[in-house]
C-alpha cells in the first residue's frame, strides 16, 4: 500500500514541481515499481491524466530497439493499431523478460521470427491501401495503421500496449508523447490470453479491440469485455469434425495434447464427451504449460511420453505460439511414426528451424475454409524491400526468410536473393494463400472502416475545429456503430460484428506432405461443413492421403484388435470401453461387421451359418410322402390295411365255421374294419399339413382306435358273460346278446366322439411353423391346439385298453376251445406297451421324428392287435381246416380229456 501511495505521488510530481530533475526521478521510480508491483498498474493508470514534458518525449531511442520491438506504421487521418505475433524474444531468465527495460545490447538479435505471421502485416497494408483507394468508403479520409509485435507474455504484451498508447519506447503510464492521437481502434489478440491481457489495459480507455484469434465464448461476456469484438467465426463444431475424422478411420485409441489453460480444459471436456458417443478413448492426455514460453527448456518433459505411447494417432489442440514447443522438441530426421491431427488454431507448418519437418509428415490438419480475396495474391507478388527502403521490418523479414545472415548488420538487400519474391519461399516461411487469421484481420480492418464511415455520415461536422486541426472521433464513440455493423467483403462473404449472428466456421482438411528435397505441401483431402445435411457435412478422399513414414494403408490406432464377423465385443472389467475381448455370437445370432457390440438374431425363416457371420434361409421340412421314410411308412400302412381286409374276407367267407361263429361274428367284423381304418389313418400324418388334415389326424386316430379297443373290450366281456350264463338259474343270460356288445362299442366310442367334438369346438388343431426346434429347418407341423384335449383322448383310449387287458387276463383260463381271451390279453399287452413307450418318445422329439413316432405307434399297435387276435385264427381256418369242424373239436376235447 505504501508503494501505491508513493507511486501516486510520483505521478503527481510534474504538476507540483515541474522540472527535468524531478521527471528523471519520476522515471526511475516507475521502473522500480514496475519490477516490484507489476500487478498494480491497471489501478494506478486511473489516478491522474498527466502529460509528459517535451524534454522527456524528445529522448532518443536505444540503437537496438527496432530489433527488439519493431513497429511499422503508415500515417493517415485516422489510425488503426494492431498487435501481431511476428516473433518471440529468446530469454534465459523469466524475471528479465518481465521487465519493461530494454535488453542489453548483446541480446539485440536474440529473437526468433514467426515468418508466416508476416502475412498478417501484409494483409493490413493491403486492406488499408484498398480502403484508401475506394471512393465510396471513407471518402476524403485516409486510413493509417501502426503495427506492434505481440509477445505471448503478460509483461511484454502490456509493454507493447503502453508503447502504442504513449508513443514512447520506454512507456510512462498515462503519459502520451503524441501531439494528436488519431487512433480509433486496436486489432490484436491472436489468442484468448493475448486478448485478455490487452483488454485489461485497452478497456481503461474504451478502445475498441477487435480480436482475430479463435472464437472464445468467455470473450463474448460484455460485462467483462464491453469493448472487445471477436472477428473469428464460431468454432464450436470443430471438435465434432475431429471426432468424425477419428470415427471415419476407425481410430478408437488416441492421444490428446492441449495447452494447460482454461481453453485447453474446455476442449478436453467437450472432445472426450463427444468421443464417448462413438466409443473412442483417450490413451493419454498431455497438457503443455504455456506460462513461461521457454521452449527449449520445456520440451524434454512431455515429448518422450507422447512418442512412447501406444496410440498411433495424436490430436493436438492449441495456438501456434503455445505449441511451438512441439517444434523445438523434434529430433531432426527421426520419424515418430504417429499420425498427427491438428486443429485450425495451430499452423503445423510453422517451425523454428529449416529442417524439423519430417516428424509431422502425413499429418491431417483442419484449416478455416475461406473465400479468396481478389487481388491479394497479385499484391503479394509486388512486395519487395527494394521498393520500400523505409520499411525496416520488411528488410529484417526479407534477410531472415532468405537466410542472408551475413547481411544482417549492413542490411544489404542487393546481394540477398536478387529478383526474389514471396512466392519463392517454402510454405513454412510464407504462403501465398490467405490464411484464416489473415482473412479475419482483413475483415477486422474493413469492420473499423465501415463503422467509421457510418459514424462520419451521421456527423455534421467532420473537420475544421477552432485550432484548425482535423477532427478525430474519440474511440469510445465508435462502439455505437461498430457493434451492429454488417457488410459484404470483397470475397463475397457476409461479415457480422454481432457475435450472436456470427456464422459457424467451415473447414478444409489438409494433408501435410514433406519430401526429401525439403519441399512441403498442404493438400486438401477432405472437408467439414457443420451446417450441411447429414452425409454431406463430412467428406474425405482416403486415396489422396499420404500417410508418411507409417504405411501406405490407413494406420490403425486401437487398444484391442478388431473383432471379426461372427464375434462381438466384450468389455474388460476396470478398463476403458475401447479395450475389449472378442466373444463368439450366441446360438442363433450373427455379426456381419467388424467390432460390433451386440450380435443380431436371424429372422425366423433363417439360421446362422457355421461361422455365424451371415444368415442362411431355412429349409422347409415335413414328412413328405415323396421322402424315403414317407414312402416306406405309406407302403407299410397300405400293406397292413390290405392284409386286414384279406383277414376280413377270410372271416366273411368262413363265417359258418365254428371258430368264426364262436367269437361274435359282428364284433370280429367291427374290429377288422376299425383296424383297417387304423392302418389307413396313419396316411393322414404323411404329407404337408393342411387345415383339413390337422383337424382329421388325431380325431380320426382317436375314434377308430377307440372303436377297435371297444370291440375288444366287448369281446372280452361277452366271453366272461357267456361262461357265467352256463350256470343254472343265472340271471345274466339276458345280457348275452349281440345287441349288448354293440351297445358297449357304441357307448365307449360315443364318449370318445364327444371328447373329440369338445376339442374341435374349443381349440382345434391347426397348421403351424416351428423355426426353432431344428437348426436350419422350418418344420411345418400340426399344432394340437390343446395338449390337454389330446392327452385326454389318449388317456381315455388307454383306459379302455387297460380295462380290456384286465378282463381278458382274468378270463384267460376259462375252459373253452374257442376262448380267445388269451389272445386278447397278449394283444392288449402289446398295445399298451407300444403306447406307454410312445409318450416319452413323443415328448422328446420334434418335427418329422415326432410324426414318425406316432405313425410307428399306430402301425405297431394295430399290427399287434391284428397279429395276436386274428392271425392264429386265420392259420387254423386256412391251414388247419380239420380243427375248424365239429369232429375236430370233439377229437381235440377227447384228447385233452
Amino acid at each position: 500500500m505504501t508503494q501505491a501511495i508513493d507511486f501516486a505521488l510520483v505521478l503527481a510530481a510534474p504538476w507540483i514541481l515541474p522540472g527535468l530533475g524531478l521527471t528523471l526521478m519520476f522515471r526511475e521510480m516507475v521502473l522500480s515499481i514496475q519490477r516490484d508491483t507489476f500487478w498494480l498498474l491497471p489501478t494506478l493508470l486511473l489516478i491522474l491524466p498527466l502529460q509528459l514534458p517535451a524534454s522527456v518525449c524528445r529522448r532518443e531511442e536505444p540503437i537496438c530497439f527496432p530489433k527488439i520491438n519493431p513497429s511499422l506504421s503508415r500515417d493517415g487521418d485516422l489510425v488503426i493499431g494492431s498487435f501481431l505475433p511476428l516473433y518471440a524474444v529468446k530469454v534465459s531468465n523469466v524475471i528479465e523478460a518481465a521487465l519493461f527495460t530494454s535488453q542489453p545490447n548483446k541480446d539485440c538479435r536474440s529473437y526468433q521470427w514467426f515468418h508466416k505471421n508476416f502475412q498478417q502485416v501484409i494483409t493490413i497494408r493491403f486492406a488499408v491501401e484498398e480502403i484508401n483507394k475506394d471512393p465510396l468508403l471513407l471518402p476524403n479520409i485516409s486510413l493509417g495503421f501502426q503495427i506492434y509485435n505481440a509477445y505471448h507474455s503478460d509483461a511484454r504484451t502490456l509493454e507493447s500496449s503502453l508503447q502504442w498508447l504513449t508513443g514512447r519506447t520506454q512507456p510512462v503510464p498515462n503519459y502520451s508523447c503524441r501531439r494528436q492521437d488519431k487512433s480509433v481502434a486496436v486489432i490484436g489478440g491472436a489468442t484468448s490470453a493475448l486478448s485478455v491481457q490487452m483488454g485489461t489495459l485497452m478497456e481503461l480507455y474504451s478502445f475498441p479491440q477487435l480480436s482475430f484469434g479463435p472464437f472464445d465464448p468467455i470473450l463474448s461476456d460484455k460485462t467483462q469485455f464491453p469493448s472487445l469484438y471477436q472477428m473469428a467465426p464460431r468454432d464450436f463444431s470443430l471438435l465434432r469434425g475431429v471426432v468424425q475424422l477419428l470415427v471415419h478411420f476407425k481410430w478408437t485409441w488416441v492421444g490428446l495434447v492441449t495447452t494447460d489453460d482454461l481453453r485447453g480444459e474446455e476442449f478436453l471436456w467437450e472432445v472426450t464427451k463427444e468421443m464417448a458417443r462413438y466409443d473412442v478413448c483417450a490413451s493419454f492426455i498431455e497438457k503443455i504449460p504455456v506460462s513461461e514460453r521457454r521452449h527449449e527448456e520445456s520440451a524434454v518433459e512431455f515429448m518422450p511420453r507422447i512418442i512412447e505411447s501406444a496410440a498411433r494417432v495424436v490430436v493436438i489442440h492449441g495456438d501456434t505460439d503455445s505449441l511451438m514447443v512441439l517444434r523445438h522438441s523434434q529430433l531432426p530426421f527421426v520419424p515418430t511414426y504417429k499420425v498427427w491431427i491438428t486443429t485450425s488454431h495451430w499452423d503445423i507448418t510453422m517451425r523454428p528451424n529449416y529442417v524439423d519437418n519430417y516428424n509431422f509428415h502425413g499429418a491431417l490438419t483442419f484449416t478455416y475454409l475461406t473465400s479468396e480475396v481478389p487481388g491479394f495474391k497479385s499484391f503479394l507478388k509486388t512486395v519487395n524491400p527494394d521498393k520500400e527502403p523505409e520499411d525496416i521490418v520488411l528488410k529484417e523479414f526479407w534477410l531472415s526468410a532468405f537466410q542472408c545472415q551475413d547481411k544482417y548488420e549492413k542490411l544489404e538487400l542487393e546481394q540477398c536473393a536478387p529478383n526474389a519474391t514471396l512466392e519463392d519461399l517454402p510454405i513454412f516461411l510464407y504462403e501465398m494463400n490467405m490464411s484464416g487469421l489473415s482473412y479475419t484481420i482483413y475483415n477486422a480492418v474493413y469492420a473499423v472502416a465501415w463503422a467509421l464511415h457510418e459514424m462520419l455520415l451521421r456527423t455534421s461536422e467532420i473537420a475544421s475545429e477552432e485550432n484548425g486541426e482535423s477532427w478525430v472521433p474519440h474511440p469510445w464513440q465508435l462502439h455505437a456503430f461498430l457493434k451492429d455493423i454488417q457488410f459484404n467483403n470483397s470475397a463475397g462473404d457476409q461479415v457480422f460484428m454481432n457475435e450472436k449472428r456470427s456464422s459457424e466456421a467451415q473447414y478444409d482438411i489438409r494433408n501435410y506432405m514433406t519430401f526429401i528435397n525439403d519441399t512441403e505441401f498442404l493438400v486438401k483431402v477432405g472437408q467439414f461443413i457443420p451446417n450441411a445435411p447429414p452425409g454431406q457435412d463430412f467428406i474425405m478422399c482416403e486415396e489422396c492421403i499420404d500417410w508418411g513414414w507409417i504405411d501406405s494403408k490407413v494406420p490403425r490406432s486401437v487398444c484391442s484388435d478388431s473383432c471379426t464377423p461372427g464375434y462381438r465385443k466384450s468389455t474388460k472389467k476396470g478398463e476403458p470401453i475401447c479395450c475389449f475381448s472378442c466373444s463368439p455370437c450366441p446360438e442363433g445370432e450373427i455379426s456381419n461387421q467388424m467390432d460390433v457390440d451386440h450380435c443380431v438374431k436371424c429372422l425366423e425363416d433363417e439360421y446362422p451359418n457355421k461361422e455365424r457371420d451371415h444368415c442362411l434361409p431355412k429349409t422347409v421340412t415335413f414328412l413328405d410322402i415323396g421322402d424315403p421314410l414317407g414312402i416306406t411308412l405309406s407302403l407299410i400302412a397300405v400293406s397292413f390295411s390290405l392284409l386286414t381286409t384279406l383277414v376280413l374276407w377270410v372271416f366273411v367267407k368262413f363265417r359258418e365255421t365254428p371258430i368264426v361263429k364262436a367269437n361274435n361274428l359282428v364284433l370280429s367284423y367291427t374290429l377288422l374294419i376299425s383296424l383297417t381304418l387304423c392302418f389307413l389313418c396313419s396316411l393322414l400324418f404323411i404329407g404337408r399339413p393342411t387345415a383339413a388334415t390337422c383337424l382329421l389326424r388325431q380325431t380320426t386316430f382317436g375314434i377308430v382306435f377307440t372303436v377297435a379297443v371297444s370291440s375288444i373290450l366287448a369281446k372280452t366281456i361277452m366271453v366272461v358273460l357267456a361262461f357265467r350264463v352256463i350256470n343254472p338259474g343265472s340271471r345274466i343270460r339276458m345280457w348275452v346278446h349281440s345287441r349288448v356288445s354293440i351297445f358297449i362299442v357304441l357307448i365307449c366310442s360315443g364318449i370318445q366322439v364327444i371328447l373329440c367334438g369338445i376339442w374341435l369346438g374349443t381349440s382345434p388343431p391347426f397348421p403351424d411353423l416351428d423355426p426353432y426346434s431344428q437348426p436350419g429347418h422350418i418344420i411345418i407341423q400340426c399344432n394340437e391346439g390343446s395338449d390337454i384335449a389330446f392327452y385326454c383322448i389318449l388317456g381315455y383310449m388307454g383306459f379302455l385298453a387297460l380295462g380290456s387287458f384286465i378282463v381278458a387276463f382274468l378270463a384267460r383260463n376259462l375252459p373253452d376251445t374257442f376262448n380267445e381271451t388269451k389272445l386278447i390279453s397278449f394283444s392288449m399287452l402289446v398295445f399298451c406297451s407300444v403306447w406307454v413307450f410312445f409318450l416319452p418318445t413323443y415328448q422328446s422329439t420334434k418335427g418329422k421324428a415326432m410324426v414318425t413316432v406316432e405313425i410307428f405307434s399306430i402301425l405297431a399297435s394295430s399290427a399287434g392287435l391284428l397279429g395276436c387276435i386274428f392271425i392264429p385264427k386265420c392259420f387254423v381256418i386256412l391251414l388247419r381246416p380239420e380243427r375248424n369242424t365239429q369232429e375236430g373239436i370233439k377229437k381235440k376235447v377227447n384228447l385233452k380229456g
